[in-house]
């Protein structure tokens, strides 16, 4: 497949007449990468079965998954879903933005967006690029993660050329993500008095709590993981994420132990996550370093 890229870096509104080839390429049943706050997501038709289809042979897993539906507005959640007034009370507090919730699914989402579920998941993004697509698009943009299963989700144009060129249609490229983390995804108790997080994200428990004034509760799937046979109620349970393809060694001890720990591994690329006290120390000790400031102790 040949794949064209979309760059509108630096991104410049009055350029979103660059996305309409991307937004007809959804329409007749395409593959799109495309920004979001979060992370880039490979996205089509949410409505095109055979669209949703292609997404799974792209990221080479099996479509056993629910996805997300991702739309223009918080209010066309309607046209697609049974909207409640809780999903009215979060929308107003944090959308568009990183949250995701789950809701009572229109028959117009085919059962292969919703992973065989009677529920869809649905966000609308706070980056204008992915917005206007979906609008230019005239249909809400399932997608997943823009990665081959079983590598990090990206969060630069640099990680989704790289595991999607060649498989998709067309590649966004709009700078990095902001949040770089994936949503946080909500359900709603039948009763409409009680929250359950199902994907822990930028936007925490708490906050879920003092927008709604409804307990919170965080899903088992979340804690203990998807046990065999089990159903996975959202987007995101089943498969690992932010998994590296590096070792991660966690070091207890004074910092001229670690240095000397370090130094004494023959690695030639290192990165540190280190409190904020230790950064200038490591950074003089152990050149090679890549440092992250953790904060202060």
């Amino acid at each position: 497949m040949n794949t064209s890229v979309i760059d509108l870096r630096p991104l410049n509104l009055a350029d979103m007449d660059a996305l309409r080839p991307a937004a007809e390429c959804i329409r007749r049943g395409g593959l799109v990468v495309f920004p979001t706050e979060t992370v880039y997501g490979l996205g089509a038709d949410a409505t095109n079965p055979e669209a949703v289809k292609a997404i799974y042979s792209a990221k080479g897993r099996p479509s056993d998954n629910p996805l997300i539906i991702h739309i223009s507005d918080p209010a066309e959640a309607e046209k697609y879903t049974w909207v409640n007034s809780v999903y009215y009370v979060l929308a107003r507090r944090f959308m568009p933005g990183p949250l995701t919730v789950v809701l009572r699914s229109r028959e117009n989402i085919p059962s292969v967006t919703r992973g065989g579920l009677e529920t869809v998941a649905v966000r609308c993004p706070s980056d204008p690029v992915a917005r206007e697509l979906i609008r230019l698009s005239g249909t809400p943009i399932a997608a997943p993660s823009a990665n081959i299963s079983g590598s990090p989700s990206p969060t630069a144009p640099s990680h989704v050329i790289k595991d999607m060129m060649g498989r998709v249609d067309y590649i966004i490229s709009a700078g990095e993500c902001e949040v770089g983390l994936e949503s946080t995804i909500v359900s709603i108790s039948d009763g409409l008095d009680s929250l359950t997080v199902l994907r822990p994200g930028r936007i925490t428990a708490d906050e879920l709590h003092e927008a709604t004034g409804l307990p919170v509760i965080v899903s088992a799937q979340v804690t203990d993981g998807l046990k065999d046979g089990e159903i996975a109620l959202s987007p995101g349970m089943k498969y690992r994420h932010y998994a590296p393809h590096s070792d991660l060694i966690l070091l207890d001890g004074n910092r001229d132990k670690c240095a000397e720990y370090i130094l004494k591994s023959g690695q030639s690329k290192i990165a540190i996550i280190s409190y904020s006290e230790d950064k200038d120390y490591y950074s003089k000790t152990i050149a090679c370093a890549d440092l992250f400031d953790f904060g202060p102790m």
